[in-house]
């Protein structure tokens, strides 16, 4: 949960900062933001580089929001065991050796970020390595790892691209229109003020954002199926199927948590903007496979 929570979060604060830089720059240079072919490439240079710089950036922001520390010497047989099960892991998936970290907390969790297969970062939490039995946990990292082996986080990064892009086309092309309906009104022929329009476009921008994050997350609940496929031929099904069994006992995540505060608590617009489908649905999709 936390690597793509983090992922889009970082991604809609980048593309704001680079939204707002555009606008700049389309003032200073007396670039026509209002026409469609110019707008659109500016919206795909900026939507893509939004999304490819919250990339490069997830393993810098992963570990200091979680303060996860890396493993550079393992220190006991929990780190030795954890560093050699993501080794192992690494070889049969075929990719270069994660980075391997654990992160303080009570949940049981892990996560894999990282710009590409060999260069990624495993981190698990001490819930999960004090909750979970070793088969239990080491499928857990079968299915991290297979997140890294799939490329889910660059395959994610192309879809916020897109999307991105029409965030910021179709803002702008909204605001537009409005501008364009209050001048038509306007007896003086005004239409809406430079700060006007920047502020419809932020508003817009935010709004369209988070019905793109819902997109995001529809594509990312896909990828969870398969990183459950990658877990249980890692280790095993039984293995699999055990641990998303204990994920349940905790189900209710203080990540989640946060974002239901924001008044999204229950009903069908949490299931939209959840990153993983639920429990559930992928034990039996694995007894089913």
């Amino acid at each position: 949960m936390q690597r793509i929570i983090l992922f889009l979060v970082t991604n809609l604060a980048v593309m704001l900062t680079l939204s707002i830089a555009m606008s700049v720059i389309f003032s200073v240079f007396g670039i026509n933001a209002r026409g469609y072919g110019g707008l659109l490439v500016m919206a795909c240079v900026f939507g893509f580089g939004g999304a490819f710089i919250s990339l490069l950036m997830s393993k810098w922001i992963a570990k200091r929001s979680v303060g996860a520390m890396v493993i550079e010497q393992p220190r006991n047989s929990t780190e030795q065991w954890l560093v050699e099960t993501v080794r192992r892991h690494a070889k049969q998936a075929k990719i270069g050796m994660p980075e391997v970290a654990i992160f303080n907390s009570p949940e049981m969790n892990a996560f894999a970020t990282g710009a590409n297969k060999n260069n990624a970062l495993v981190a698990v939490s001490s819930g999960l390595l004090n909750n979970m039995t070793k088969d239990e946990a080491e499928a857990v990292i079968g299915h991290e790892v297979s997140h890294i082996a799939n490329g889910d986080m660059v395959t994610l990064t192309l879809i916020q691209g897109v999307v991105n892009t029409f965030v910021i086309f179709l803002a702008r092309v909204v605001a537009g229109i409005i501008s364009n309906a209050t001048r038509s009104n306007d007896q003086q022929g005004g239409g809406l003020g430079g700060f006007a329009y920047f502020a419809i476009v932020f508003v817009l921008e935010m709004l369209f954002g988070i019905l793109a994050s819902m997109v995001v997350a529809w594509f990312s609940r896909k990828r969870e199926f398969r990183a459950d496929a990658g877990g249980a031929y890692l280790t095993s099904k039984q293995a699999m199927m055990s641990a998303l069994e204990r994920l349940k006992q905790s189900h209710e995540s203080r990540l989640e948590g946060s974002i239901m505060a924001f008044g999204i608590k229950g009903g069908k617009l949490v299931n939209l903007l959840s990153t993983h489908p639920p429990l559930d649905k992928r034990i039996e999709a694995l007894r089913q496979s």
